[in-house]
């Protein structure tokens, strides 16, 4: 009788295990698209980005329309994102010498507060960052990977979108000149 129960339950294991790994591969399956379909899915320069009203790290409500009329850029990223950590000191660079003529939103996909705080005392960052524990905001923007910048202009529109890491090698500043 042991030796039969044993049997069912490995042969259940099994099977669970089986379950899981087709349900990864369907998630995986799904999220992988044709660039067509894809390009269908993301947000497009020239379009108007979507409102969002959020709290940030230092308690304080902020909405995007509170911005217009000025150029903004928001950042999505995450601390355990290896890109998104190396371009952070370069974006947080550009942010401050650009604060005059251009609002940055840091928006944190997917982790809480805690966690942001750890990682922004050890990075020796104070600037309030946006917490989308929900990933809400990444969502309406479509991002599917982090990092993300995006550079919307006066009147609340995309102007340059950057799906990866920030590098020198991209013209930022040039951007966001283009955007005041």
């Amino acid at each position: 009788m042991q030796k039969k129960n044993l049997k069912s339950r490995r042969t259940l294991t099994i099977l669970i295990g089986l379950i899981a790994l087709l349900a990864g591969a369907w998630a995986i399956f799904e999220n992988v698209s044709t660039p067509e379909s894809g390009r269908a899915n993301m947000i497009q320069v020239g379009a108007r980005a979507p409102e969002f009203t959020a709290v940030n790290s230092a308690g304080e409500q902020v909405k995007l329309s509170d911005y217009r009329g000025k150029a903004v850029m928001i950042n999505f990223w995450a601390s355990w994102c290896t890109p998104c950590v190396r371009e952070m000191p370069l974006v947080h660079q550009i942010a401050q010498d650009y604060q005059n003529d251009v609002a940055t939103l840091f928006v944190n996909v997917g982790e809480s507060k805690g966690t942001i705080r750890e990682f922004m005392d050890k990075q020796a960052f104070n600037f309030p960052v946006i917490i989308d524990v929900t990933g809400n905001i990444s969502g309406m923007y479509r991002i599917a990977g982090l990092p993300a910048t995006m550079v919307i202009d006066k009147e609340g529109k995309f102007r340059h979108i950057l799906l990866g890491e920030l590098t020198e090698d991209i013209p930022l500043q040039q951007w966001l000149e283009e955007s005041i």
